[in-house]
């Protein structure tokens, strides 16, 4: 399975299931019967133990697994100087089922990226756990803080610094992720993914009529991100693979938007030249493969293995599918993932452990065989 640069062969989203220590050590930490020092410590065994199964299981790159999050988005964005959390009567979105807790986040200030955000140490933890693999890291996309708080936010009211100025607006969020970048470039972050579940609302027919309703130009809004990334990237050292990750919503196997790529292709594949773009494809609410004619040099990580659900795929078909998206992407720039992570929340998606490593051997024994000669 050669590969130059990330992402690789076989590669993962990025989050796991949270084993009963973390959840058990949060729920003490919450109530205020464990110390933070105390749950760094059980964070930091656990991540380590996981750690050690990503690299026993055929990994690569390894991650800490979120384990330090609640959630994979509003951790990193709350973290942000002028970044209110707040709890709300509902979650920003729905989801087919189930619903997370009612939390997201405001601005309430000029946004930008604060020394001492916490991500930075538990990235430090991570590399330190990690030793010589290399590191695989994940944060919410820019995109992310302008969809929750003025496109998803029916009552959003701009700060006076942006009233009439959402230019000021993209250019805060740029550097705020551009920093944020550049802050885990020092200590040693050679691959960022950027998670992005505006790109799967836009993919939406339903939910594109919904914004369409209340005057909002998806189209003008989608290429606004691409700018704003475009930014971000113009500013990436060369050695740093950043990618990014597409999501319809991942909640206790549950998801919120359904839609092929083509509403979003033209935009965002032919004009974002991230190093990377995981897909989802595990069902047909992914739509076809057609779409990918649109990109350029990016790789694209076919999520064709469902983290939704215990059962395994059978080999033959995924590499079927491989074969099918190979005809609008070579067979070198194609590597394979499941679709999402395995817990973007804490509470994790329905499947034991055993059954999530099972997927992730499924996904390292398919690149094996589809890559060996690539």
């Amino acid at each position: 399975m050669p590969h130059v640069l990330p992402p690789y062969r076989a590669d993962v989203v990025g989050s796991f299931l949270r084993p009963a220590a973390v959840a058990q050590a949060r729920a003490a930490f919450a109530r205020g019967e464990l110390s933070r020092e105390a749950l760094t410590a059980v964070e930091d065994e656990e991540i380590a133990a996981l750690v050690k199964k990503e690299l026993d299981n055929g990994l690569t790159a390894v991650t800490d697994g979120e384990f330090r999050r609640a959630f994979w988005h509003l951790d990193f964005l709350a973290g942000l100087k002028g970044i209110r959390h707040v709890k709300a009567e509902a979650w920003s979105v729905h989801f087919e089922g189930r619903q997370p807790k009612a939390e997201t986040v405001v601005i309430e200030d000029r946004l930008s990226f604060p020394a001492d955000h916490p991500f930075l140490e538990a990235f430090d933890r991570l590399k330190k756990i990690a030793g010589d693999a290399a590191v695989k890291y994940t944060i919410p996309s820019p995109s992310m803080l302008h969809l929750i708080c003025c496109v998803r936010a029916t009552d959003y009211e701009p700060i006076a610094a942006y009233k009439d100025n959402e230019e000021l607006l993209l250019d805060d969020l740029a550097q705020t992720w551009t920093d944020a970048m550049l802050a885990l470039y020092e200590r040693g972050c050679r691959y960022l993914q950027l998670d992005d579940t505006s790109w799967g609302e836009f993919c939406s027919a339903e939910k594109r009529a919904a914004y369409a309703a209340r005057g909002i130009d998806v189209d003008a809004v989608a290429r606004s991100y691409v700018g704003v990334l475009n930014r971000i990237i113009a500013a990436k050292p060369a050695d740093l693979t950043l990618t990014m990750h597409i999501c319809r919503g991942n909640f206790r196997s549950t998801w919120f938007s359904s839609g092929g790529y083509e509403p979003i292709a033209e935009i965002l594949f032919a004009n974002c030249p991230v190093d990377g773009f995981f897909l989802e494809y595990d069902s047909e609410r992914s739509g076809g493969f057609e779409p990918l004619r649109f990109i350029k040099d990016q790789t694209v990580v076919l999520g064709l293995i469902t983290s939704k659900f215990p059962e395994l795929e059978d080999k033959e078909a995924v590499k079927a599918r491989i074969a099918e998206a190979a005809k609008y992407v070579p067979l070198v720039q194609l590597c394979l993932s499941p679709q999402c992570g395995f817990s973007s929340t804490e509470e994790g998606n329905i499947m034991t452990e055993e059954e999530q490593w099972a997927k992730v051997r499924l996904v390292v024994e398919i690149a094996r065989e589809v890559w060996q000669d690539a």
